[in-house]
């Protein structure tokens, strides 16, 4: 298993310091990755980074472990969804030519009246859709635990099932499912035929002392993002698991804690080293 950073994790650096891709990358190279993980929110000018990236992405031998991409089909219109997946499209040919064959993809968030049917009929037509272009270029369509809708490991393989193609699996969020009350390793034991990329977090949760603002449960637990290790979730567990069924692709830090995030998943790298061991 190869280990590679999130961009995300150093949200607060990028915006806070107007760090741009490059920037990431000559990080990242400092503090000896495998490979990078990119998302499609930090694109400025994205025709004119792209070239510069892949060169640079060359130049340093640094391999992208998944490209992200920020989508909603939970959309009351049919044109607005049509967006989403047109959106999805162009994250493929991106990915394409930054040399990943993983999608990090949403499924979407419940808002005002809609119900849970409604959002997943709606995320299954627009992964189905979205599908098409994936098979042809051969690159996974990985839906990520995230929000209210697919939060949970029965809601994305129900939701694999149903599009039922076989470029559109997991990326494991190991911290998400605390998020929705779910034990991270019995979502793994889930989900773990279906699996193509993960992300490496982890939470614990807030002391009421504390001075921040963390992430709200759906029972209204508030969390904070930590170095793994630091928090609830069971990483041995994981990474455990994943050796077992030969997972051989990339195993991704995604930092969201309040510390340095740049000392903090530099940390993280180390600790998950340890645990490949």
């Amino acid at each position: 298993m190869k280990v590679s950073v999130s961009m995300y994790s150093l949200n607060s650096t990028i915006h806070r310091e107007n760090w741009t891709t490059i920037d990431f990358l000559n990080y990242a190279k400092e503090i000896g990755l495998d490979g990078v993980e990119l998302l499609d929110i930090y694109w400025k000018d994205k025709e004119k980074e792209i070239e510069e990236v892949v060169a640079k992405l060359e130049s340093l031998q640094l391999p992208v472990s998944a490209y992200d991409v920020t989508n909603n089909f939970v959309k009351a219109s049919a044109e607005e969804r049509a967006n989403e997946v047109e959106k999805i499209n162009d994250g493929i040919a991106v990915a394409k030519r930054l040399g990943t064959k993983v999608v990090r993809v949403f499924c979407g968030d419940l808002q005002g009246d809609l119900t849970y049917e409604d959002g997943q009929d709606w995320i299954v037509e627009g992964l189905k859709r979205s599908a098409v272009k994936a098979e042809q270029e051969k690159v996974f369509l990985a839906i990520e635990n995230h929000g209210l809708l697919a939060g949970k490991s029965e809601q994305v393989e129900e939701i694999i099932e149903k599009v039922n193609s076989p470029y559109v699996k997991s990326t494991f969020d190991t911290g998400n499912f605390l998020l929705v009350h779910e034990q991270p390793e019995e979502a793994f034991d889930n989900l773990r035929g279906k699996i193509v990329h993960v992300h490496f977090k982890d939470f614990r949760v807030k002391d009421p002392a504390e001075m921040m603002n963390g992430f709200r449960s759906t029972q209204g637990v508030e969390l904070v993002g930590t170095v793994p290790g630091d928090g609830q979730v069971n990483l041995s567990y994981i990474v455990h698991g994943l050796k077992e069924i030969e997972y051989n692709g990339w195993l991704s830090i995604e930092y969201e804690g309040k510390d340095d995030p740049a000392v903090a998943s530099e940390e993280a790298v180390r600790r998950l080293r340890k645990l490949l061991k």
